[in-house]
């Protein structure tokens, strides 16, 4: 049993949001699933902290692009070390949906270290100071339509800049199963961008989204930082927030154990 709970039309794009038996409440703009109450912290999760524990110091000033939903914001909240956590969020639509309908993944934009920017991704990042953060993460839609821009080399180039030394990047990268050509043209792209640091490919399983796997493409700033391998303890479950439900150390060395196709695709790019 599906019920429809909201519809709307941004100025970006259509939201909705669909309760079900399965999953319970489900995100879906332009009509593809975003989140789903049920799975969402296996993408949430591994997108904040694969590239954070994989930081040779703990991370003070880090931004999100895109991440409307908060999720991302609400597992950066289980970092103690954060002083500042920015996000620029294109569809003001999208926070204002997931707060009302997603308050568990939403919980993060109440934190009073967040800074909230609604507006272009691309040009927030192009407007930071040259080495600003600590971690970038992009959590964006698929690159078509709004989303688009934030896989092209000037988006990168932009982030690369706005990076302290040593600074990390992950942004989400599609399923090996079904888009192997455009994640092969990323990291050879950010093997252009990132010159004297390291590239890296993970991934995690989830249900609701195609394939039922979902990639992330992470690059650091000019010093070799061993992705595979978390430098810090594991997120601690946190007052307020939902417990840790997929993330350890163990599934972090796992994310970066690629299908034999994939390795053999992606090896010409990513750090040996």
């Amino acid at each position: 049993m599906t019920e429809e709970l909201f519809r709307g039309r941004s100025e970006y794009q259509d939201v909705a949001v669909f309760k079900t038996e399965a999953f319970g409440n489900v995100l879906v703009l332009d009509g593809v699933i975003q989140c789903t109450d049920r799975d969402e912290f296996a993408y949430q999760e591994m997108l904040t902290h694969l590239p954070l524990q994989a930081l040779e110091t703990p991370p003070k000033k880090v931004l999100v692009v895109g991440g409307g939903d908060g999720g991302v914001l609400r597992e950066m909240t289980r970092y103690p070390s954060l002083e500042e956590i920015h996000i620029a969020e294109l569809d003001g639509m999208v926070i204002d949906t997931a707060k009302k309908f997603f308050p568990k993944m939403a919980v993060g934009f109440a934190d009073p270290r967040v800074r909230v920017t609604v507006g272009d991704g691309m040009a927030f990042v192009a407007a930071a100071a040259e080495n600003t953060y600590d971690a970038i993460i992009v959590d964006s839609s698929d690159p078509v339509g709004p989303a688009e821009v934030l896989y092209q080399k000037p988006f990168y180039e932009s982030m690369h800049r706005a990076l302290k030394p040593g600074g990390v990047v992950a942004t989400q990268a599609e399923s090996l199963w079904l888009h192997l050509p455009i994640i092969t043209s990323l990291a050879k792209m950010c093997a252009e961008v990132f010159v004297g640091g390291e590239v890296a490919y993970g991934f995690t399983t989830i249900p609701t989204y195609p394939s039922g796997q979902i990639g992330f493409m992470m690059c650091s700033k000019g010093r070799r930082i061993d992705f595979p391998a978390p430098k810090r303890d594991e997120p601690a479950d946190t007052p307020g927030l939902q417990p840790v439900q997929y993330y350890h150390h163990a599934a972090h060395r796992a994310a970066f154990v690629l299908p034999k196709f994939g390795r053999d695709a992606l090896a010409p790019f990513l750090t040996k």
